[in-house]
């Protein structure tokens, strides 16, 4: 009873809340087959939409209409008079047109040239569309906050997570007992018709000012922010935000989800799309062209819609940008963006409104399994050119807490949100402030939450973890057990104590690490912490050490590998910084380090070395080190001592020096090092995403094996970014270097084009490695280790080879298969000179 009232409450909302739905399928008259990329439209409500590759559509509008339209080049127009104006089944059929021919004038003519459906597309200077576009490239349009002095304006973002496709069936699930109210809220999607059920809602108002001279800064201050009532509100709105980019229609290539899209209006667009000049439409005023869009071929990285362009000043006044279906991005169904323009002059525009959907899902890309859409909706708003602010408030650092968070009154929202919101996002905030009351609602968030992060809160004061570093081996420990915890009060805590306990069952010892770290201010991230550790680690394992006391290398805990690693160090490490970020992004840090070291079986490997005419098996180590880290453009959603970094392609920069100092605390060395480091994910194009990182470094004293520099090599069948795959550990012995990483992904460029193959939807990936280093004669001479030094100082080393990524079923496409080649020193002793190593990767 319960269910059959729950489906006629949707049904009476659908009635009364939109008064066309109609979703159905066009097909060819003759053949029946499937018409794609047909012109669906509401002529009355000047209302349109583009059928799928298969001929399917969804069209909907709040306005009242019986008439609908469709047509596509080659086909008659079909009108339509509806019956029935919410109709999930509808069919339309188009016949095909007999030729015309048309006469060119040189002048851009609606009457666009009919061709039969078995000729072929028109040429491209044949296309009345072209000769829009074309003028639309001679007068490319810049955003004109670009090029004023100083502008500010208000600033209104909207993010919303719903659970799509629920039906009856989902409805009963015993997981929902309890919790059956939250289904009023369920409606349908005016994009593609599916269900949905609201799950998460957030709202923000900035105040946003900026300058161009002398130099460029903005300002982005919130000024209110409402959310739907989750504990972790703040870290889901910022998941939500960070699946979007910002978007430059002029741009050649649209970046969405770190994937480069070709735009409509790419000056290259005619090689992957075809163009249909349909009718001129009047918007917000502005009379424009509206442009039919699609792809050319399938599985290419392009969108399907309508462009509208200023018939005055052949500028986009609107767009509308739909993925197809064939798209080869894990997890992602659709993709739909429409992005409005004002146009104030010739030469400038300035942004009005975006609206953008991911239509998303976990296991399965079928139309009828549960997903998740993700909306981002910014309007842009009370612009302002004329007021000038003091240079100094455009540099002001914000409160980090108030940018996090900043409530209002709901009057506050009612007077200033520049669009209402709808019954069903008004209801979102009651109805999920009911669900925090649910203990099972409860348990279900923190099972995600302990899958995601892979720790376990107790008491709202302690997570147990991280579970994923639990289980290890390695040739000295054997099989290794390792417990952890760390104390979480909030996601913004600005001090944090952790520690862990490992246990080898093969060596019989225990191992422990803790440290404590406090941050005085939010503003500048002033902090200082202290830690301690006793572990067995690789220490050739990385060129520039992490910093911190928890971290653990992957060589000492795979458990898989190509061969016995022995080459295991006893890491007695002691660790005392303060860092500061004077500069937004730039950080400067200072350690200290006390440290010492000795194998970890020394009947299997041993790190000895000459000093004062004594050999000694111990290497004692105190250091001071100096970083500057540099961030540009990174993004962080919390303030607290550890923050969550939104994925983006800012680059990682780092410049470290590092004294040794002989005799404090009994240290056996002074020297003298300096280590850079540059890493960055590029996108190029249409081709992928590179990514490349360079490291450098010089000790320029003497220095035992334990302080000097090891190429880093990979012994495990594991892939691990940064290390050579063909290298064993301490193969190639450095106390200077240079290396460089370089890989990167096609994501289906290659493959995507091989009929049979791209259904497979694989993705490719060619990647090279080098290094080159060399290692001076008073580190040679106090060598007394099992390790003979040698360093690749004849020729440049390198590897290279290629992988096949997202292989999988579904949208599981975890695994990644690289086949790697040696490129030289393949005269040396045991080398290996090719291998095959595998590993994960959850990106899109």
């Amino acid at each position: 009873m319960k269910s059959q009232l729950t489906a006629f409450f949707i049904v009476v909302c659908a009635l009364v809340q939109a008064q066309v739905k109609i979703q159905g399928k066009v097909i060819d008259s003759e053949t029946l087959k499937p018409i794609p990329y047909a012109d669906i439209r509401l002529p009355e409500l000047k209302v349109s939409a583009t059928s799928n590759s298969d001929g399917t559509f969804y069209i909907e509008s709040t306005g009242n209409t019986n008439q609908l339209s469709v047509s596509k080049t080659g086909f008659e127009t079909a009108n339509y008079i509806l019956e029935n104006k919410i109709d999930y089944n509808y069919v339309a059929q188009l016949f095909v047109a007999e030729e015309e021919t048309e006469e060119d004038n040189g002048t851009v003519d609606l009457q666009t040239a009919v061709v039969s459906a078995k000729k072929k597309r028109l040429k491209k200077k044949e296309n009345p569309a072209y000769a829009i576009l074309r003028e639309v490239w001679k007068r490319k349009k810049k955003n004109g906050l670009k090029s004023i002095p100083h502008y500010q304006y208000d600033e209104y973002e909207k993010l919303e997570f719903d659970i799509s496709n629920v039906d009856s069936t989902f409805m009963k699930r015993k997981i929902f007992k309890g919790m059956e109210f939250v289904f009023e809220k369920v409606d349908t999607s005016s994009i593609n018709g599916k269900t949905y059920l609201p799950a998460f809602l957030n709202e923000s108002i900035y105040k946003v000012a900026g300058i161009n001279k002398p130099s460029t800064k903005e300002r982005r201050e919130l000024v209110a922010n409402k959310t739907s009532g989750f504990e972790k509100n703040e870290v889901v709105a910022s998941t939500v935000k960070n699946l979007f980019r910002d978007i430059d229609v002029y741009d050649n290539r649209v970046n969405i989800l770190d994937i480069k899209f070709v735009s409509p209006i790419a000056t290259d667009g005619f090689a992957v799309y075809d163009y249909e000049l349909k009718d001129t439409i009047d918007v917000d005023g502005v009379e424009s062209y509206r442009i039919k869009y699609y792809p050319r071929r399938e599985g290419e990285l392009t969108f399907k819609g309508e462009l509208y362009i200023s018939k005055d000043s052949y500028a986009v006044k609107e767009v509308v940008m739909e993925t197809t279906k064939e798209i080869n991005v894990n997890f992602v169904r659709n993709i739909f963006m429409n992005l409005q323009y004002d146009i104030p002059n010739d030469s400038v525009f300035y942004p009005k409104k975006e609206y953008a959907m991911l239509d998303m899902s976990i296991l399965s890309k079928k139309e009828d399994s549960k997903g998740i859409f993700a909306h981002k909706t910014v309007n842009y708003y009370n612009y302002d050119f004329e007021t000038s602010n003091p240079e100094s408030y455009y540099y002001e650092r914000l409160d980090p807490a108030k940018s996090a968070l900043n409530e209002k009154s709901d009057e506050f929202w009612v007077e200033n949100r520049p669009e209402a919101l709808t019954k069903d996002q008004e209801g979102i905030y009651e109805t999920l402030e009911q669900l925090n009351k649910v203990p099972k609602f409860n348990n279900i968030v923190k099972g995600i939450e302990v899958f995601g992060s892979g720790y376990y809160n107790v008491l709202n004061a302690i997570d147990i973890g991280n579970l994923y570093s639990s289980f290890g081996y390695n040739e000295i420990e054997g099989v290794r057990l390792r417990a952890g915890a760390r104390t979480y009060f909030s996601q913004n805590d600005m001090w944090r104590a952790q520690g862990f306990l490992a246990y080898g069952f093969r060596d019989n010892k225990f191992k422990y690490g803790a440290d404590f770290r406090t941050m005085f201010n939010k503003f500048n991230r002033f902090q200082i912490g202290i830690g301690t550790k006793r572990d067995v680690e690789q220490l050739a394992a990385t060129l520039t050490s992490s910093d911190g006391i928890m971290t653990r290398s992957f060589a000492s805990s795979s458990i898989i590998s190509q061969g016995n690693n022995a080459y295991l160090s006893s890491n007695n490490l002691t660790n005392i910084y303060t860092s500061i970020e004077p500069w937004k992004n730039v950080t400067f840090r200072v350690d200290g380090n006390y440290q010492l070291i000795k194998p970890a079986d020394s009947s299997l490997f041993s790190v000895a070395y000459e000093k004062d005419g004594k050999i000694k098996e111990t290497v004692t180590n105190s250091s001071v080190s100096v970083s500057v880290i540099a961030r540009p453009g990174a993004k962080y959603s919390q303030y607290g001592i550890d923050r969550y970094e939104m994925s983006t392609l800012a680059p990682t920069l780092m410049l470290r020096y590092t004294k040794g100092l002989k005799g404090v605390i009994n240290s056996d060395f002074e020297y003298d090092k300096l280590q850079f480091l540059y890493s960055q994910p590029i996108l190029i194009g249409s081709f992928g995403k590179s990514l490349i990182t360079v490291e450098a470094g010089k000790t320029f004293q003497g220095v035992p094996l334990s302080l000097m520099s090891a190429i880093p090599g990979n012994e495990s069948y594991g892939q691990v970014y940064g290390t050579f795959s063909q290298l064993d550990y301490y193969e190639f012995v450095t106390d200077e270097y240079v290396t460089m990483n370089y890989e990167h992904h096609f994501n289906g460029w290659i493959l995507n084009k091989v009929p049979l193959i791209k259904k497979l939807k694989l993705r490719e990936v060619g990647f090279l490695r080098a290094a080159y280093g060399d290692i001076s004669d008073k580190s040679k001479a106090i060598n007394r280790s099992t390790i003979q030094y040698f360093a690749p100082n004849q020729q440049i080393y390198y590897e290279y080879g290629f992988g096949i990524e997202n292989i999988g079923f579904g949208n599981i496409r975890p695994l990644r298969v690289d086949f790697n080649w040696r490129g030289n020193y393949n005269n040396l002793p045991d080398v290996r000179k090719f291998g095959v190593t595998v590993g994960m990767d959850w990106s899109f």
